[in-house]
């Protein structure tokens, strides 16, 4: 179904059962998949290919040259019926790439609101990226990584699979990461080490000097103090009765699988 105020350009191919919003707008030899559904006022500029199952939420800005919803690059993928879901208002710039799911995941690769995605970025199968991040120019996600909230990953920087990348994070340039980093974590290198807490994005976004002084707390338990990783946790566990900004460490904790960067 396509909406009568959608545009769709001449030249760019919507195969039937494709779902276009209103106002949409389907640039020059772009190229829409039958089971596409792509929402309101959101915007492919040119030359874009969505295809497989995915949904595209309202007024997202996709530039040419995107991929999006294309089989993934696992051997293992055999043509299963997997998934890309794409959020509201994000900004998905030139070359990207978001590869769907796969059945040995979730079957779902998901990006969230208000994201900027630079050139070149790639979304391997079965990632997740929050809300209101930022991946710089060749930033890589590998299979199955999870990147939290408002995290920024530098360019140049790759992500190793199943990694997880807590909220707040700061990942500098032409980094290497093998681990799950903690949130409000900055890290850079190869492979990546911690440099500290990432004070100047905290502030941006309102943390009051009470947290911020609390994660300060809790990051030098973690990586400045001579206590093992499950005494700082059961430290911070403690800290967290008080100070409920650092219940994050702990969700963190729960998820994560590698061990963190230390």
């Amino acid at each position: 179904m396509i909406d009568e105020t959608a545009f769709i350009h001449p030249s760019a191919i919507v195969e039937e059962g494709a779902i276009i919003g209103a106002s949409a707008y389907i640039g020059a030899f772009c190229y829409v998949g039958s089971q596409v559904e792509i929402g309101v006022g959101t915007v492919l500029k040119s030359h874009v290919v969505v295809n497989g199952i995915t949904k595209i939420g309202r007024d997202n800005q996709i530039y040419q040259f995107c991929t999006i919803g294309e089989i993934s690059q696992d051997l293992k993928y055999s043509g299963e019926l997997t998934r890309v879901e794409v959020g509201e208002r994000n900004r998905i710039r030139e070359s990207v790439t978001i590869h769907r799911g796969t059945i040995q995941g979730a079957g779902l690769t998901k990006v969230g609101n208000d994201n900027l995605l630079m050139v070149n970025v790639h979304i391997a199968h079965d990632c997740t990226v929050g809300n209101s991040c930022v991946l710089a120019n060749n930033a890589t996600l590998a299979g199955h990584v999870e990147v939290d909230d408002y995290a920024i990953i530098g360019g140049m920087t790759a992500i190793h699979q199943f990694c997880i990348i807590g909220a707040h994070v700061m990942v500098g340039g032409c980094s290497g990461v093998a681990q799950d980093i903690p949130p409000f974590v900055i890290a850079q290198g190869n492979h990546a080490a911690p440099f500290g807490i990432n004070a100047i994005g905290l502030k941006r976004r309102g943390f009051s000097k009470n947290q911020m002084q609390a994660i300060r707390h809790a990051y030098r338990m973690i990586y400045r103090s001579e206590k093992t990783l499950d005494q700082a946790k059961t430290a911070i566990k403690t800290l967290a009765k008080e100070q409920s900004v650092l219940q994050q460490f702990l969700d963190f904790f729960m998820r994560s699988t590698r061990g963190i960067i230390r």
